[in-house]
C-alpha cells in the first residue's frame, strides 16, 4: 500500500513539508483508539530470537530508527509502533536553532537517495527533555551536537550541556562530529580534539551512579588511516562503540538532477561504502567494540550484509522513507529465517 499508493502521492510534494505532514498524520492516527495496536499488529515482529544485548542494553530487535528523523523527540512513542527495536532522537544542541536556509532537503529519486543540509535544526535540548519525560518504554538513543555559533574551541561545553540534560532520559548517547552541514564540525573528528571531547564526556559519565553507553558517529568519507585512528580513540577513551556511518559528501555515480546540491547524501549510493567502513572497523579492531550499521539499507539483504560485515545493530532513515515501514518487518522476518 505504501509503495503503490502513499509514496507516489507524498513524493509529489516538497520533502520537508511532507515530513511535517507525515508527523502530524501519524500522531493523529495514533490518537484514535486501537490504532497503535493495529500498527503494531501489522508491522511489529515479536520474537525472543530477535533480542540483542549490546553495550549492556537489551534491544527487542536489532532494527532502529536513525537520528535525524525525530530530531526533537516529538514522535518516538508513535514511531515505535512500526516495529523499531530502538529510536535515536536528535541531533540536539544546547540552544534552539533554525538550521540552514530552505530549501535544504532534496529527493534524488533516480538514485533512491536524499541530500540534506538541514544544519542541526532543532528546538534545543531542554524542549526535547520535556517530551522524553513522556516515554512509554521506548529504548532511546540521544544524538548530541554543538550549536552552529559555538566555535570549535568551545564545542566540548555544548556536548557537556546536552549530555547532562539528557542523561536521565536516554539509554545511550551518540556524539555527532560527522555531519557535513555544520561548518567546521568534521574537524572535531581529528584525533586530538576528538579524544579530548570523548574523554571529557567519559569522565562525566563515570561520575554517575550508573554510567550510560557513549557511541561515536563517524563519516563514511574517512580514510583507512583515519579509521585506524578511530579504533585507537575508542580504545583510549573506552567509549562503548561506533555508529558507521553518517551521510557522505561524495557524489560519485549519481544520476538525479539535484545531485550537485550541497549537503550530506544518504540512501542507496551509500550502501557499499558504509558496509566497507563497518567491515574495516570490525576486522582491524578484532571486533573490540560494538558497531551500529547505518547507510543505504533499503532491503532485508542490505541489513544482513551490514550485520555479516560486523554490525551488531542496524538503523534506517532513507530506506524507511523510500520503502516504508514494511522494511522493518522484512528485516526482522529475514533474521528469523536465519536464526
Amino acid at each position: 500500500m505504501y509503495q503503490f499508493l502513499i509514496k507516489p502521492i507524498l513524493f509529489q510534494y516538497d520533502p520537508e513539508k511532507v515530513h511535517h505532514f507525515t508527523f502530524s498524520l501519524i500522531r493523529t492516527l495514533c490518537k484514535i483508539p486501537l490504532m497503535s495496536s493495529i500498527f503494531r499488529g501489522i508491522y511489529a515482529v515479536n520474537d525472543k530470537r530477535l533480542e540483542r544485548t549490546v553495550f549492556g542494553l537489551k534491544f527487542k530487535n536489532p532494527v532502529g530508527l536513525a537520528a535525524g528523523f525525530d530530531k526533537d523527540a516529538k514522535l518516538y512513542n508513535e514511531l515505535s509502533n512500526f516495529g523499531f527495536g530502538f529510536i535515536e532522537i536528535g541531533t540536539l544542541t544546547p540552544k534552539p536553532q533554525e538550521g540552514n536556509p530552505k530549501k535544504r532537503l532534496f529527493r534524488l529519486k533516480q538514485d533512491e537517495a536524499i541530500i540534506n543540509r538541514m544544519g542541526f535544526n532543532n528546538g534545543g535540548v531542554q524542549e526535547a527533555v520535556v517530551r522524553l519525560k513522556k516515554n512509554k518504554g521506548v529504548l532511546i538513543g540521544g544524538n548530541i551536537g554543538k550549536n552552529k555559533v559555538t566555535p570549535n574551541e568551545n564545542a566540548v561545553e555544548d556536548y557537556k550541556i546536552c549530555f547532562e540534560a539528557l542523561f536521565p532520559y536516554v539509554d545511550y548517547f551518540v556524539v555527532n562530529v560527522s555531519s557535513p552541514n555544520t561548518p567546521g564540525l568534521r574537524e572535531l573528528q581529528d584525533k586530538e580534539p576528538l579524544t579530548k571531547l570523548l574523554m571529557t564526556l567519559q569522565t562525566m559519565n563515570n561520575e554517575k551512579d550508573v554510567p550510560k553507553p557513549i557511541l561515536l558517529k563517524i563519516a563514511p568519507d574517512l580514510t583507512n588511516e583515519q579509521l585506524e585512528d578511530i579504533i585507537q580513540i575508542v580504545a583510549d577513551t573506552k567509549i562503548a562503540g561506533v555508529i558507521a556511518t553518517n551521510t557522505t559528501i561524495s557524489r560519485e555515480g549519481l544520476q538525479s538532477e539535484d545531485k550537485e546540491e550541497m549537503g550530506g547524501l544518504s540512501g542507496k549510493p551509500l550502501t557499499n561504502r558504509s558496509t566497507e567502513v563497518i567491515r574495516f572497523l570490525a576486522e582491524k579492531s578484532n571486533k573490540a567494540f560494538p558497531i551500529i550499521g547505518v547507510g543505504g539499507i533499503h532491503s532485508a539483504e542490505d541489513a544482513l550484509e551490514k550485520l555479516n560485515a560486523g554490525a551488531d545493530l542496524v538503523q534506517l532513515y532513507t530506506g524507511f522513507i523510500y520503502e516504508g515501514p514494511k522494511l522493518i518487518k522484512n528485516i526482522n522476518k529475514k533474521l528469523l529465517k536465519q536464526a
